[in-house]
């Protein structure tokens, strides 16, 4: 990341002024009591000392974000709030716990009674679906933990934004939990610009959902941490098959459709992994020295090769003369898994060399399984920290990390770009170190 990147309206707009006294941790417990958060306490978002330095030199102010967490006071009354959560998009490993998060928080932490899951995203606010609206107390997200998926259920696609607004007004919700992508994200701003447009006081609070790591200004989603742990066990299992036999291949597709967070994170917690392919990383199949020139030298020199390749790697290769999207307008990404796997073949039986080639897919069991203890404990902080901010009456906001804490990025901040491995950095060169692939191209 560059200068330019940190220069971002860092702003969260409020719906008015908190005035009333917060009943979240501020009774004394022995002599202990809660710190809360003010609104000045902020996280530098550009720690490298030479650009500070140049920020302060030119009198400027650092580009920082404001710390979560519970505010003193606060803009809504518990006793007569309505809350309301949806879950969009794709599955991932969190989604509960953060419902979970959510739910308990606003119930135990600030005495709100009245908090409804909207069925299947975006569907549940428009009435020509007849989604049920559940009524989320305590006792019904208990034990939620260990189930994967969302108990919400979930869609993908875009839904008319007034009559989403419509169903908010007649609902009578005072705050929104929006857990999604970049999609949903998107769609929350919209929500967020018309309920301002008709002069409603609804707090529209996200959080970033992505198994595969690319919100923009967020360290880390999410779900993500699970996705590696499970993504090792079918690199293991891929390195098992493929030494078991004699010129063995295995070759595993992963999640990551712009970004190769996964394979590179995946790569590295399991090394018996000796080629990995991203989108943000170009490389050549054919030639001296492409993909299969040196899977051919590796076979020679080692017996046997694990491949793991990004969902949307190599896409230059399988491009067709119409793009297709799916319903939430994200183009339809043709299977580099599939391709690779016939081509690999191809090769080899050219060649008269007999292979033994395993091709794994374990996305769909990846993303929905049930978190791991790491996002078990990340997830409770996110819910709990979007509760603060949306009982603080802000709005149109994220809560994300950033920089080992947890901030409120404005949506419009987080929607602007994709975050993507840097060729230069830290994770991809040490993959390059651990795989000793090079740069696979000519």
């Amino acid at each position: 990341m560059n200068k330019k990147d940190f220069e971002t309206d860092t702003r969260i707009p409020v719906l008015g002024e908190a005035k009333i006294p917060s009943p979240a941790h501020n009774k004394e417990k022995g002599k202990e009591r809660q710190a809360f958060i003010s609104d000045i306490e902020r996280v530098v978002i550009d720690v490298n000392p030479s650009r500070i330095a140049e920020t302060v030199r030119e009198g400027k102010d650092l580009p920082s974000f404001e710390m979560a967490g519970p505010r003193e006071k606060i803009y809504f009354d518990p006793s007569k709030m309505r809350c309301a959560l949806v879950t969009c998009g794709g599955l991932c490993p969190g989604l509960n716990d953060i419902i979970r998060s959510i739910v308990l928080g606003l119930y135990y932490g600030y005495g709100v009674r009245n908090i409804y899951g909207i069925r299947y995203g975006l569907q549940g606010f428009i009435p020509k679906y007849g989604h049920d609206v559940m009524d989320l107390k305590p006792e019904a997200v208990l034990n939620i933990l260990e189930i994967g998926g969302s108990v919400l259920g979930s869609s993908r696609g875009p839904q008319e934004i007034g009559e989403i607004v419509d169903s908010l007004e007649r609902m009578s919700i005072s705050a929104l939990f929006m857990i999604g992508g970049d999609g949903t994200l998107k769609a929350a701003i919209k929500i967020a610009d018309a309920v301002f447009e008709r002069g409603l006081k609804i707090s529209v609070v996200g959080i970033p959902k992505t198994i595969d790591n690319d919100i923009y200004l967020v360290s880390r989603s999410f779900g993500f941490d699970s996705a590696v742990d499970i993504a090792t066990m079918a690199i293991k299992s891929a390195h098992n098959e493929s030494a078991g036999y004699p010129n063995g291949i295995g070759l595993i597709k992963l999640m990551g459709r712009y970004s190769g967070f996964i394979a590179a994170t995946s790569a590295l917690a399991q090394q018996d992994v000796n080629f990995v392919l991203i989108p943000e990383i170009d490389f050549d199949i054919e030639g001296p020295n492409g993909l299969l020139a040196s899977l051919e030298e590796r076979l020679r020199q080692r017996q046997h090769a694990v491949i793991v390749v990004a969902e949307g790697a190599g896409q230059k290769y399988i491009k067709s003369d119409k793009d297709e999207v799916d319903a939430s307008g994200n183009l339809k990404l043709k299977d580099i898994g599939l391709f690779l796997k016939d081509t690999i073949s191809a090769w080899f039986k050219s060649k008269n060399i007999e292979i033994s080639l395993k091709y794994i897919d374990p996305s769909y069991i990846i993303r929905s399984l049930p978190a791991n203890a790491n996002d078990h404990v990340f997830c409770s902080f996110l819910g709990r920290d979007a509760v603060h901010a949306a009982m603080a009456g802000k709005t149109k906001l994220i809560v994300g990390n950033w920089s080992n804490h947890f901030v409120h990025i404005p949506m419009s901040a987080s929607a602007e770009k994709r975050k993507q491995v840097n060729s230069t950095g830290k994770l991809w060169q040490s993959v390059l170190e651990a795989t000793g692939q090079g740069s696979l191209k000519n």
